[in-house]
């Protein structure tokens, strides 16, 4: 029997994630790859995000690989998580996304964030400063308005071929990007899961205070966090240690290196600091057997009001991570396009 009480979609979002002992140019293959494996199963969206000068992650241009992704694949809906508008300008983004909308009609999100670069030496190279992040509510109204064909700002000028296109778009963020998210009536995609306390009370003040608007009649809300299931504990815990470790030599050493493999980390000899970030890195995702997830998901869905689940794996192996993929698609009792679901599954609306 499903642990869901309702039908429920489930989606995934990749970093572009670098492996040890492989190049960015295979990451960014390994992308595309993995997205066609994730529409197989029957997942509802493929979405890939935005970092910039870190050396672990390959995706810097999240709107070309979203076209990338979507050539390669024929049913799976393909967006970006996100694209962070503090760091584009709202007309440049709207012509892309018209773009891949005209190119790929029917398929396309438009996940917006609100960070700038991470560093100074980034946000220099981008033209931005952190104050840029304080202008997100305007750049949405006026990146909405390149698409609906209402911006005034910009008399005689259009953002073709987007203009008059149902571009569907979404704003990551908690606390206050939830409720601006809330104000312009548009659906929300909250995470980390390890923060769940302050992930409820995003959800709940975005639904009190959503405005239905032209691109939404009513709040829909998007958890995204890790999730690894495998055959026991212990191999799911494995498939979680490489971005723990990532993480933890990142807040020691200032930068952000490739995944390496679970056993060459589990034989790694680890500072008292290395070591309490590595194991709080491990803490507070959604991982283990198939039933230990069931349940996590199930808690996690009646907490939020979920109308979907986004999941973001980052390992080392692999082999491992399809695997874990198909085991959730299983539980969940995703189908592939054109096929049937099993008896007692939740079927993917949409």
């Amino acid at each position: 029997m499903s642990p869901f009480s309702a039908p429920l979609r489930f989606s995934f979002l990749d970093r572009s994630r670098t492996r040890q002992g492989h190049d960015a140019p295979q990451a960014l293959r390994d992308t595309v790859a993995l997205a066609r494996t994730v529409e197989d199963l029957g997942y509802h969206r493929f979405w890939v995000s935005e970092h910039h000068s870190v050396p672990g992650v390959a995706g810097s241009a999240p709107t070309v690989l979203a076209a990338a992704v979507a050539a390669a694949t024929s049913t799976v809906r393909v967006g970006t998580g996100g694209v962070m508008l503090p760091n584009h300008r709202p007309f440049v983004v709207a012509e892309q996304f018209g773009v891949l909308a005209s190119l790929f009609p029917g398929r396309i999100d438009m996940g917006l964030g609100r960070s700038v670069g991470f560093t100074d030496g980034v946000r220099k190279a981008l033209g931005r400063d952190k104050q840029d992040a304080r202008a997100f509510a305007g750049q949405l109204a006026e990146l909405l308005g390149w698409l609906d064909g209402t911006q005034q700002a910009h008399p005689g000028v259009h953002a073709r071929p987007a203009e008059g296109l149902r571009i569907p778009p979404y704003v990551l963020a908690t606390g206050e990007g939830a409720a601006l998210a809330a104000a312009a009536g548009l659906p929300l995609v909250v995470g980390d899961l390890r923060t769940r306390e302050k992930l409820v009370r995003a959800v709940d003040g975005y639904r009190t205070a959503f405005r239905p608007s032209a691109w939404a009649d009513e709040p829909y809300v998007i958890v995204s966090g890790t999730v690894a299931v495998a055959g026991s504990e212990e191999e799911a815990r494995r498939l979680l240690l490489p971005e723990a470790w990532a993480m933890a030599y990142s807040r020691t050493h200032g930068t952000f290196p490739p995944l390496a493999p679970a056993g060459e980390i589990e034989n790694r000899t680890m500072t008292d600091r290395e070591r309490g970030f590595f194991e709080s890195g491990l803490r507070g995702h959604l991982a283990g057997t198939g039933d230990r997830v069931a349940a996590g998901l199930e808690q996690l869905v009646e907490e939020t009001g979920a109308d979907e689940v986004m999941v973001t794996t980052s390992t080392h192996d692999r082999a491992a991570l399809v695997d874990s993929l198909t085991r959730l698609a299983r539980l969940a009792g995703l189908t592939a396009p054109g096929t049937t679901a099993p008896e007692g599954g939740v079927h993917s609306r949409g």
